[in-house]
């Protein structure tokens, strides 16, 4: 019952307005603190992409990528400044990895979501859409600026008038697990434990960012509209609720595999992305879920616990 209401109020929304970011729409701004230069996270950031897809691909879920290939445009900023990159298409099956409510009203199309990424770093930008379910009424975007600083920067995507007045700061410290569940937490991944054997880094204290050297912050501005009379406002919060785990654990994650990205050429990392590629075609094909999904005792109903693997 509940889902034929969703489908009549998704066509009662396709039927009064186009596509556009809705005025009421919750902008937030996150700022991710990294003992790491700018220069280092290129590579580790895209390594840790191709890292956590394969980490977090399987039991049919997970990531296929599409295309990927140099671009130059002058479209993706509003400002109409010049870029140039690299494009990457993907495909998320994302059901085991919404929240139990989403699960429970939306149809299986709802969580097949398309993803475009523009990566001229340190600017980047990506763009999620659902055509197969939402069509024009799901549109979620995310850009990105990494500088070099401690998170002091207050326009670092040069946000417009309208936007800054909604914006909401949100900043995450690597070092701080509040966001995190149980199962995102391990001794190899804890930037309290890790210690780099390559550059000495690690064992993060509560301070470190005051006194660490190099530090740099990831600024991520996320704007999320989800069109469904009634339901705006409900979906985006609960969107937004899911996004600082989802930084703090990759970004964890991101730090403490310094020793295996740090003496990586960007020519590694590109076969890496290529081999990485390949093998997420066979790998989403496998019965065991992997990576964030939903916790036990709020699993797919088909699944046992030998089907599971959290984190």
């Amino acid at each position: 019952i509940v889902q034929r209401f969703l489908n009549h109020r998704l066509q009662y929304s396709c039927s009064i307005s186009p596509v556009r970011l809705i005025d009421g729409m919750i902008v937030k701004e996150y700022r991710i603190l990294l003992p790491l230069a700018v220069a280092e996270y290129q590579r580790a950031q895209l390594y840790a992409v191709a890292e956590t897809s394969k980490n977090e691909t399987g039991g049919g879920d997970g990531v296929l990528v599409l295309k990927q290939h140099r671009f130059t445009s002058d479209k993706i900023r509003p400002d109409g400044q010049m870029l140039s990159g690299m494009y990457t298409s993907k495909i998320y099956h994302s059901k085991s990895k919404s929240p139990w409510v989403f699960r429970k009203l939306l149809p299986d199309a709802a969580f097949i979501l398309h993803e475009e990424c523009w990566n001229a770093y340190p600017y980047c930008k990506t763009i999620i859409t659902n055509p197969e379910y939402m069509k024009e009424n799901f549109y979620l975007t995310i850009e990105s600026m990494h500088l070099a600083d401690r998170g002091g920067s207050q326009n670092a995507l040069a946000l417009n008038s309208d936007l800054l007045k909604k914006r909401e700061i949100v900043m995450i410290d690597i070092y701080n697990d509040s966001d995190l569940k149980a199962t995102d937490i391990t001794p190899e991944t804890d930037p309290r434990v890790f210690l780099s054997k390559r550059t000495g880094r690690g064992k993060l204290t509560a301070d470190w960012s005051k006194n660490t050297t190099p530090v740099m912050c990831c600024y991520k501005v996320v704007q999320i509209q989800f069109k469904i009379f009634g339901w705006q406002r409900i979906v985006e919060r609960m969107f937004q609720l899911q996004y600082p785990r989802i930084f703090c654990k990759f970004n964890r994650e991101t730090f403490c595999w310094i020793d295996k990205w740090y003496d990586m050429s960007m020519d590694e990392i590109r076969k890496l992305e290529h081999e990485t590629a390949i093998m997420l075609t066979r790998r989403i094909k496998d019965p065991e879920y992997r990576g964030i999904i939903c916790d036990v005792g709020d699993r797919p109903a088909d699944a046992t616990k030998s089907d599971i693997s959290i984190g």
